[in-house]
Protein backbone atom coordinates (compact mmCIF):
# COMPACT_ATOMS: atom_id res chain seq x y z
CA UNK A 1 0.00 0.00 0.00
CA UNK A 2 1.30 3.46 -1.03
CA UNK A 3 1.08 5.72 2.33
CA UNK A 4 1.86 9.51 1.88
CA UNK A 5 2.04 9.69 5.56
CA UNK A 6 4.86 7.37 5.58
CA UNK A 7 7.10 8.68 2.20
CA UNK A 8 10.36 9.74 2.33
CA UNK A 9 10.85 12.00 -0.37
CA UNK A 10 14.06 13.20 -2.09
CA UNK A 11 14.49 15.43 -4.79
CA UNK A 12 17.87 13.87 -6.76
CA UNK A 13 18.50 14.30 -10.35
CA UNK A 14 14.60 14.98 -11.14
CA UNK A 15 14.17 11.31 -9.17
CA UNK A 16 11.63 11.72 -6.36
CA UNK A 17 12.42 8.19 -3.54
CA UNK A 18 9.15 7.35 -2.27
CA UNK A 19 10.09 4.55 0.60
CA UNK A 20 7.91 2.15 2.08
CA UNK A 21 10.11 -1.14 2.99
CA UNK A 22 12.20 -1.38 -0.27
CA UNK A 23 10.00 0.29 -2.67
CA UNK A 24 11.20 2.74 -4.41
CA UNK A 25 9.24 5.29 -7.34
CA UNK A 26 10.68 8.23 -9.29
CA UNK A 27 9.24 11.16 -10.63
CA UNK A 28 8.99 10.43 -14.30
CA UNK A 29 7.28 6.90 -13.26
CA UNK A 30 4.55 8.86 -11.66
CA UNK A 31 4.34 11.39 -14.83
CA UNK A 32 4.00 8.59 -16.82
CA UNK A 33 0.85 6.73 -14.55
CA UNK A 34 -0.70 10.16 -14.79
CA UNK A 35 -0.26 10.41 -18.37
CA UNK A 36 -1.63 6.93 -19.08
CA UNK A 37 -4.64 7.63 -17.24
CA UNK A 38 -5.40 11.25 -19.19
CA UNK A 39 -4.33 9.55 -22.73
CA UNK A 40 -5.92 6.14 -22.32
CA UNK A 41 -3.31 3.87 -23.96
CA UNK A 42 0.78 3.60 -23.51
CA UNK A 43 1.82 4.75 -27.04
CA UNK A 44 -0.68 7.80 -26.40
CA UNK A 45 1.24 8.51 -23.00
CA UNK A 46 4.13 7.69 -24.77
CA UNK A 47 3.82 10.55 -27.40
CA UNK A 48 2.49 13.45 -24.75
CA UNK A 49 5.45 12.76 -22.53
CA UNK A 50 8.03 12.31 -25.80
CA UNK A 51 9.42 8.93 -24.81
CA UNK A 52 8.99 6.17 -26.52
CA UNK A 53 6.36 2.82 -25.84
CA UNK A 54 8.52 0.80 -24.93
CA UNK A 55 10.00 2.52 -22.17
CA UNK A 56 6.81 3.49 -20.48
CA UNK A 57 5.60 -0.35 -20.71
CA UNK A 58 9.25 -1.10 -18.57
CA UNK A 59 9.10 1.44 -16.10
CA UNK A 60 5.18 0.52 -15.73
CA UNK A 61 6.22 -3.06 -14.98
CA UNK A 62 8.85 -1.71 -12.47
CA UNK A 63 6.28 0.34 -10.98
CA UNK A 64 4.37 -2.38 -10.51
CA UNK A 65 7.37 -4.63 -8.55
CA UNK A 66 8.03 -2.11 -6.79
CA UNK A 67 4.00 -1.69 -5.14
CA UNK A 68 4.01 -5.53 -5.27
CA UNK A 69 0.41 -5.28 -6.97
CA UNK A 70 -0.89 -4.57 -10.63
CA UNK A 71 -2.45 -1.58 -11.57
CA UNK A 72 -3.83 -2.24 -14.95
CA UNK A 73 -6.90 -3.98 -16.21
CA UNK A 74 -5.73 -4.33 -20.29
CA UNK A 75 -7.58 -4.67 -23.01
CA UNK A 76 -6.67 -5.13 -26.88
CA UNK A 77 -7.13 -1.43 -27.49
CA UNK A 78 -7.06 0.08 -24.35
CA UNK A 79 -5.19 0.11 -20.88
CA UNK A 80 -7.47 0.93 -17.66
CA UNK A 81 -6.61 1.59 -14.19
CA UNK A 82 -7.78 -1.38 -11.76
CA UNK A 83 -8.64 -0.41 -8.06
CA UNK A 84 -5.01 -0.21 -6.60
CA UNK A 85 -4.39 1.57 -9.91
CA UNK A 86 -6.38 4.37 -9.04
CA UNK A 87 -5.21 4.73 -5.60
CA UNK A 88 -1.87 4.70 -6.75
CA UNK A 89 -2.98 7.90 -9.49
CA UNK A 90 -4.41 9.72 -6.73
CA UNK A 91 -1.53 9.63 -4.64
CA UNK A 92 0.69 10.35 -7.47
CA UNK A 93 -1.09 13.29 -8.63
CA UNK A 94 -0.77 14.78 -4.86
CA UNK A 95 2.92 14.31 -5.06
CA UNK A 96 3.45 15.96 -8.09
CA UNK A 97 1.32 18.49 -7.15
CA UNK A 98 3.75 18.65 -4.28
CA UNK A 99 6.36 18.97 -6.55
CA UNK A 100 5.13 21.08 -8.57
CA UNK A 101 4.45 23.80 -5.54
CA UNK A 102 8.00 23.43 -4.05
CA UNK A 103 9.43 24.19 -7.68
CA UNK A 104 7.25 26.90 -7.97
CA UNK A 105 7.85 28.32 -4.14
CA UNK A 106 12.10 28.08 -5.03
CA UNK A 107 11.64 29.88 -8.26
CA UNK A 108 9.61 32.75 -6.82
CA UNK A 109 12.63 32.83 -4.47
CA UNK A 110 15.45 33.00 -6.73
CA UNK A 111 12.67 35.59 -8.85
CA UNK A 112 13.17 37.47 -5.35
CA UNK A 113 16.71 37.52 -5.46
CA UNK A 114 17.09 38.71 -9.00
CA UNK A 115 14.65 41.50 -8.26
CA UNK A 116 15.92 44.81 -7.94
CA UNK A 117 13.75 47.58 -7.09
CA UNK A 118 14.52 51.04 -8.03
CA UNK A 119 12.99 54.34 -6.35
CA UNK A 120 14.49 57.53 -8.63
CA UNK A 121 13.32 61.37 -8.47
CA UNK A 122 13.23 61.31 -12.19
CA UNK A 123 13.31 59.24 -15.19
CA UNK A 124 16.06 59.52 -17.10
CA UNK A 125 18.17 58.12 -14.11
CA UNK A 126 15.85 54.93 -14.50
CA UNK A 127 16.27 54.16 -18.17
CA UNK A 128 20.39 54.69 -17.89
CA UNK A 129 20.60 52.17 -14.56
CA UNK A 130 18.48 49.75 -16.92
CA UNK A 131 20.46 50.28 -19.13
CA UNK A 132 23.59 49.29 -17.27
CA UNK A 133 22.37 46.24 -15.78
CA UNK A 134 20.80 44.67 -18.57
CA UNK A 135 24.36 44.80 -20.48
CA UNK A 136 26.18 44.08 -16.96
CA UNK A 137 23.99 41.04 -15.22
CA UNK A 138 22.18 39.15 -17.15
CA UNK A 139 18.61 37.57 -15.62
CA UNK A 140 18.82 41.01 -13.02
CA UNK A 141 14.98 42.03 -13.15
CA UNK A 142 14.49 45.62 -12.37
CA UNK A 143 11.31 47.29 -11.27
CA UNK A 144 10.76 50.94 -10.93
CA UNK A 145 8.83 53.79 -9.22
CA UNK A 146 9.22 57.66 -9.55
CA UNK A 147 8.61 59.61 -6.38
CA UNK A 148 8.26 63.39 -6.32
CA UNK A 149 9.59 63.78 -2.38
CA UNK A 150 13.26 62.77 -1.63
CA UNK A 151 12.40 62.46 2.01
CA UNK A 152 9.60 59.38 1.11
CA UNK A 153 12.69 57.97 -1.10
CA UNK A 154 15.03 57.73 2.01
CA UNK A 155 12.02 56.46 3.87
CA UNK A 156 12.02 53.68 1.32
CA UNK A 157 15.19 52.28 1.40
CA UNK A 158 15.48 52.35 5.52
CA UNK A 159 12.12 50.46 5.65
CA UNK A 160 13.59 47.89 2.58
CA UNK A 161 10.92 48.88 0.63
CA UNK A 162 13.36 49.77 -2.20
CA UNK A 163 16.12 48.79 -2.86
CA UNK A 164 18.35 51.14 -5.05
CA UNK A 165 17.27 54.81 -4.86
CA UNK A 166 18.43 57.70 -6.96
CA UNK A 167 18.27 61.27 -5.66
CA UNK A 168 19.67 64.54 -6.03
CA UNK A 169 21.38 64.72 -3.04
CA UNK A 170 23.99 62.50 -1.28
CA UNK A 171 23.44 60.82 1.83
CA UNK A 172 26.38 59.80 3.71
CA UNK A 173 25.22 57.89 6.69
CA UNK A 174 27.47 55.04 7.32
CA UNK A 175 24.96 52.65 6.53
CA UNK A 176 24.72 53.50 3.19
CA UNK A 177 27.09 53.12 0.17
CA UNK A 178 26.48 56.09 -2.00
CA UNK A 179 27.90 56.84 -5.44
CA UNK A 180 27.49 60.02 -7.68
CA UNK A 181 25.46 58.38 -10.65
CA UNK A 182 24.89 60.37 -13.70
CA UNK A 183 24.25 64.42 -14.42
CA UNK A 184 21.41 65.50 -16.29
CA UNK A 185 21.38 69.16 -18.16
CA UNK A 186 18.03 70.78 -19.12
CA UNK A 187 17.92 72.42 -22.25
CA UNK A 188 14.89 74.38 -24.17
CA UNK A 189 13.71 72.93 -27.26
CA UNK A 190 12.44 75.63 -29.73
CA UNK A 191 11.96 75.78 -33.65
CA UNK A 192 14.85 76.52 -35.79
CA UNK A 193 13.38 80.22 -36.83
CA UNK A 194 12.88 80.93 -32.82
CA UNK A 195 14.29 84.37 -32.15
CA UNK A 196 16.05 82.58 -29.36
CA UNK A 197 18.18 80.41 -31.47
CA UNK A 198 20.77 83.27 -31.83
CA UNK A 199 21.48 83.15 -27.99
CA UNK A 200 24.12 80.30 -26.90
CA UNK A 201 22.36 79.87 -23.61
CA UNK A 202 19.06 80.99 -21.96
CA UNK A 203 18.03 81.61 -18.44
CA UNK A 204 14.49 80.49 -17.22
CA UNK A 205 13.42 84.15 -16.51
CA UNK A 206 13.83 84.68 -20.39
CA UNK A 207 11.36 81.71 -21.09
CA UNK A 208 8.53 82.73 -18.54
CA UNK A 209 5.11 83.88 -20.56
CA UNK A 210 5.51 81.28 -23.05
CA UNK A 211 3.75 78.02 -23.40
CA UNK A 212 5.39 75.03 -23.53
CA UNK A 213 4.57 71.54 -24.42
CA UNK A 214 6.12 69.13 -21.29
CA UNK A 215 6.08 65.08 -20.72
CA UNK A 216 3.84 64.53 -17.82
CA UNK A 217 6.00 62.03 -16.31
CA UNK A 218 9.20 64.18 -16.04
CA UNK A 219 9.86 63.50 -11.98
CA UNK A 220 11.18 66.77 -10.46
CA UNK A 221 11.61 68.50 -13.72
CA UNK A 222 8.33 69.49 -13.80
CA UNK A 223 8.92 71.41 -10.71
CA UNK A 224 12.00 72.99 -11.88
CA UNK A 225 10.63 74.43 -14.39
CA UNK A 226 6.96 75.73 -12.78
CA UNK A 227 8.73 77.32 -10.18
CA UNK A 228 11.29 79.21 -12.24
CA UNK A 229 8.61 80.11 -14.78
CA UNK A 230 5.79 81.03 -12.36
CA UNK A 231 3.93 83.08 -15.53
CA UNK A 232 4.60 80.68 -18.26
CA UNK A 233 1.75 77.78 -19.53
CA UNK A 234 2.68 73.98 -19.44
CA UNK A 235 0.70 71.35 -21.96
CA UNK A 236 1.45 68.50 -20.79
CA UNK A 237 1.33 65.27 -22.52
CA UNK A 238 1.30 61.52 -20.62
CA UNK A 239 1.76 59.74 -24.17
CA UNK A 240 5.32 60.18 -24.89
CA UNK A 241 4.80 59.61 -28.70
CA UNK A 242 1.96 62.29 -29.00
CA UNK A 243 4.42 64.63 -27.35
CA UNK A 244 6.99 63.99 -30.26
CA UNK A 245 4.53 64.33 -33.03
CA UNK A 246 3.65 67.79 -31.13
CA UNK A 247 6.97 68.55 -31.34
CA UNK A 248 7.49 67.50 -34.56
CA UNK A 249 4.31 69.34 -35.85
CA UNK A 250 3.70 72.50 -33.47
CA UNK A 251 5.63 75.85 -33.22
CA UNK A 252 5.39 75.58 -29.24
CA UNK A 253 8.99 75.29 -27.55
CA UNK A 254 9.54 72.03 -24.86
CA UNK A 255 11.78 70.67 -22.70
CA UNK A 256 14.57 67.88 -23.19
CA UNK A 257 17.31 66.75 -21.74
CA UNK A 258 20.89 65.32 -22.49
CA UNK A 259 19.52 62.33 -21.08
CA UNK A 260 15.92 62.65 -22.39
CA UNK A 261 17.97 62.81 -26.23
CA UNK A 262 21.10 60.36 -26.07
CA UNK A 263 18.63 57.83 -24.29
CA UNK A 264 14.55 58.39 -25.25
CA UNK A 265 15.26 60.13 -28.36
CA UNK A 266 11.86 61.91 -29.80
CA UNK A 267 13.54 61.72 -33.06
CA UNK A 268 16.40 63.33 -35.31
CA UNK A 269 13.84 66.78 -36.05
CA UNK A 270 15.97 69.35 -38.24
CA UNK A 271 13.32 71.67 -37.62
CA UNK A 272 14.48 72.21 -34.12
CA UNK A 273 17.72 73.38 -31.33
CA UNK A 274 18.27 72.82 -28.55
CA UNK A 275 19.62 75.82 -26.31
CA UNK A 276 21.04 75.23 -23.12
CA UNK A 277 19.82 77.01 -19.81
CA UNK A 278 22.03 78.52 -17.17
CA UNK A 279 19.94 78.46 -14.15
CA UNK A 280 21.71 76.00 -11.18
CA UNK A 281 18.64 74.00 -11.06
CA UNK A 282 18.76 73.29 -14.62
CA UNK A 283 21.53 70.75 -14.22
CA UNK A 284 21.04 67.96 -12.25
CA UNK A 285 23.59 65.38 -10.16
CA UNK A 286 21.76 62.27 -9.33
CA UNK A 287 23.40 59.93 -6.57
CA UNK A 288 22.45 56.31 -6.93
CA UNK A 289 21.83 55.28 -2.47
CA UNK A 290 21.66 51.42 -0.97
CA UNK A 291 22.13 49.73 2.03
CA UNK A 292 25.20 48.79 3.15
CA UNK A 293 23.71 45.59 4.09
CA UNK A 294 21.88 44.86 0.87
CA UNK A 295 21.55 41.64 -0.97
CA UNK A 296 24.90 40.72 -2.92
CA UNK A 297 23.00 41.51 -6.44
CA UNK A 298 22.65 45.07 -4.93
CA UNK A 299 25.75 45.72 -4.05
CA UNK A 300 27.33 43.99 -7.34
CA UNK A 301 25.25 46.90 -9.07
CA UNK A 302 26.26 49.21 -6.69
CA UNK A 303 30.36 48.55 -7.36
CA UNK A 304 29.58 48.15 -11.22
CA UNK A 305 27.83 52.07 -10.92
CA UNK A 306 30.88 53.35 -9.25
CA UNK A 307 33.09 51.63 -11.78
CA UNK A 308 30.64 53.12 -14.94
CA UNK A 309 30.74 56.78 -13.18
CA UNK A 310 34.50 56.78 -13.29
CA UNK A 311 34.56 55.44 -16.71
CA UNK A 312 32.05 58.32 -18.02
CA UNK A 313 33.45 61.35 -16.16
CA UNK A 314 36.37 61.59 -18.45
CA UNK A 315 33.99 60.96 -21.73
CA UNK A 316 30.60 62.60 -20.36
CA UNK A 317 32.42 64.78 -17.98
CA UNK A 318 30.43 64.21 -14.70
CA UNK A 319 31.55 65.86 -12.31
CA UNK A 320 30.37 66.46 -8.99
CA UNK A 321 31.54 67.49 -5.56
CA UNK A 322 30.00 65.48 -2.53
CA UNK A 323 31.07 67.76 0.17
CA UNK A 324 30.54 66.27 3.35
CA UNK A 325 27.24 64.06 2.17
CA UNK A 326 29.67 60.92 2.07
CA UNK A 327 29.55 60.17 -1.61
CA UNK A 328 32.87 59.72 -3.53
CA UNK A 329 33.66 62.24 -6.05
CA UNK A 330 33.65 61.03 -9.54
CA UNK A 331 36.67 59.77 -10.54
CA UNK A 332 38.33 59.11 -7.27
Amino acid sequence: MLCVGCMLARRRDARLTVSEGEASVEFEQLRQLDAIAREGTFSAAAEALHTSQPSISRSMRALERELGCELFRRTRNRVELNDEGRRALSHARAILAEERRMRDAFDEIARKKRTIHVLSVAPAPVWRLTAQVVGRFPGTILTSELVDDEREAERRLFDRSADIVIMRRPLGLPNLTCTPFMVENLFVYVRANDELTARTSVRAADLDGRTFLMNAEVGFWGDVVRRAMPNARFIEQNDPTVLAQLLRTSDLPGFVTDVSEFERSFGEDAGRVRIPIQDADAHATFYAVALLDAPQAVADIMSSLRRWSDDMSDERSVVSDAGAGGCEKVGS
